[in-house]
């Protein structure tokens, strides 16, 4: 069997990620700031990783799109503060709409959860 077959992508909402898989191994990660409140409706994406041993295979891009693909289905504006999701966006134009800017309080908020 192919590696390949066995790479999944899961949303952790209690780990506010989402989750790349090879079988049950964790692989790579996109994490992001929840929504807060009914009137919130941003997700804003602030780190992405992807285990060197799976560099080069194209398995970021299927983190992205996935958990892309689940915050707009959700209503979510994505707040592209991550440099591979910002980049990933601009590499995809129908996603484009669905980005909103980078405002203070969205890096505030990053701030405030983030610490590498």
């Amino acid at each position: 069997m192919e590696a390949e077959e066995t790479i999944t992508v899961r949303h952790a909402p209690n780990r506010h990620c989402y989750e790349l898989l090879d079988g049950e191994s964790i692989i790579g990660k996109t994490e992001y700031v929840p929504a807060t409140g009914p009137d919130d409706t941003e997700r804003i994406f602030y780190h992405t990783e992807v285990s060197d041993a799976y560099a080069g295979k194209g398995l970021a891009a299927v983190l992205a799109k996935h958990a892309l693909d689940d915050t707009i289905a959700a209503g979510l504006t994505v707040i592209p503060v991550c440099p591979y999701i910002k980049g990933w966006i601009r590499r995809h134009p129908d996603y484009q709409q669905h980005a909103g800017p980078i405002r203070p309080e969205h890096l505030a908020a990053v701030d405030r959860i983030y610490k590498p």
